[in-house]
């Protein structure tokens, strides 16, 4: 993409409604733009984020055996008159009546849809387990929406949905999603650690979230130093198999998390001080299971290996797409701008052309350029090279590629890496194998 007609509208100045980081770099760095309270249109850039994180999602629901479905965001209001949440819900939730005065919503959820969906469909217990998920925009009409994307009234969510013959089989189910989920937020280059979250009238302890690490996060937390020496991706943790997975959520429940309202200074004590590990964390995800809540209230039930009816076991699992992009931002970020992970940024890297209008500097660019496509922004602004600089640091490219005409007539550019500020002067093809990105 060539900045110079890209719609990627960076700004100077601080905008005044912006109260976080991630808010404020967002909007500085031309990623999203405000249409309604708590509403942004995400602009090429941000969008761009927004679909790697999606993808990343994606690649790990379904390496765990999820089925991808995409549920509608108007839903009708039965559904949840039958399992009795409409009236529970709140003024949160935004109601709609269409031209026949029928009563629908905006889904800010898909219990009731995804229950509906499995009980057309799915007869016997032996069409069992199986875990669906979709990724979504979701609307929730918060009173005072504010952060950013952080807290929005619309949002990009992935829900997903486990359906299990009994609570065995559904605790495998859930531990199969947190490894899923640990392994997700890996790729995403971030900290996370379950912590037990309330689980309300189901009780037991089948019920986490994920807190990510931030210094600007909104809770204090408070963990053992054995989550940050796992290695979610290596091949001992076998999503596939029961046995690995118990293992794996041993590790997960055995070693002490906790935020500061659930902080068990006793329990805490316990753990080695060399261990200790506190600091701030932000919510990015949410797992619970909450048995035959839905499945029973709506008579969603399958034939039992004994011709009995059965209300399956169901889980219900949430990550914060569009918020992670914020959290993202919160958790990397310096006092020139973003500082993405490779695998979430829009670009790999910038192309900084510091003499347009110079031939040979103009040549180089444009075949690196040409090499790199869609995986590099150029550049090509006819602005000084200072604000080229500042804009590159402002909108987070892991990598920098700096041309000038000194280094061009010698056939070399200029490597920064964001996240370490480090700069190397390297030949065109050692500089396209530092960045690791398959030219094209």
């Amino acid at each position: 993409m060539r900045l110079s007609h890209s719609l990627i509208p960076t700004l100077k100045e601080v905008p005044a409604e912006a109260q976080i980081a991630s808010h404020r770099l967002m909007l500085r760095a031309g990623l999203v733009r405000q249409t309604a309270a708590g509403i942004y249109a995400w602009l090429p850039a941000g969008l761009r984020v927004l679909n790697n994180i999606a993808n990343i999602v994606r690649e790990e629901q379904n390496a765990a055996g999820a089925q991808e479905v995409l549920m509608p965001t108007i839903q009708p209001a039965s559904l949840w008159q039958e399992s009795g949440r409409y009236e529970d819900y709140g003024k949160e939730m935004l109601r709609i009546r269409d031209r026949h005065e029928r009563d629908l919503l905006y889904g800010p959820t898909n219990e009731e849809m995804i229950t509906d969906l499995y009980r057309q469909s799915v007869k016997s217990y032996k069409e069992l387990p199986q875990i669906a998920y979709h990724i979504q925009w979701k609307f929730r009409d918060e009173v005072r929406p504010r952060f950013g994307v952080m807290r929005g009234r619309e949002f990009l969510m992935k829900d997903g949905y486990s359906f299990d013959i009994d609570y065995a089989s559904a605790v495998i189910s859930y531990r199969r999603m947190m490894l899923a989920y640990m392994r997700t937020f890996q790729r995403l280059g971030v900290k996370a650690i379950p912590m037990v979250a309330d689980t309300g009238p189901i009780g037991g302890d089948l019920s986490h979230e994920f807190i990510i690490l931030a210094p600007t996060g909104e809770s204090q937390v408070f963990f053992d130093a054995a989550f940050e020496d796992v290695d979610y991706s290596a091949a001992n943790f076998d999503i596939r198999e029961p046995a690995d997975l118990d293992r794996f959520f041993g590790v997960m429940t055995d070693n002490y998390a906790a935020t500061d309202e659930k902080h068990d200074l006793d329990a805490w004590g316990k753990v080695a001080e060399d261990r200790r590990r506190e600091g701030r964390g932000i919510e990015v995800g949410h797992i619970f299971y909450f048995g035959t809540k839905y499945s029973a209230a709506m008579n969603f039930a399958v034939a039992g290996p004994d011709g009995q009816k059965i209300h399956p076991e169901m889980g219900s699992y949430g990550i914060g797409v569009s918020r992670m992009v914020g959290a993202l931002i919160e958790a990397s970020h310096d006092e020139a701008g973003i500082i993405w992970p490779d695998s979430a940024a829009p670009f790999k890297a910038a192309i900084l052309n510091l003499k347009q209008g110079d031939a040979t500097t103009d040549a180089i660019c444009e075949d690196l350029y040409g090499k790199l496509g869609q995986s590099a922004l150029y550049d090509d602004r006819a602005e000084r090279a200072g604000v080229k600089f500042a804009d590159a640091d402002l909108m987070g490219h892991p990598w920098q590629i700096i041309i000038g005409p000194r280094g061009a007539a010698a056939g070399l550019v200029e490597l920064k890496r964001r996240a370490t500020g480090e700069r190397e002067e390297l030949s065109l093809d050692a500089a396209l194998a530092r960045i690791g990105v398959t030219a094209s």
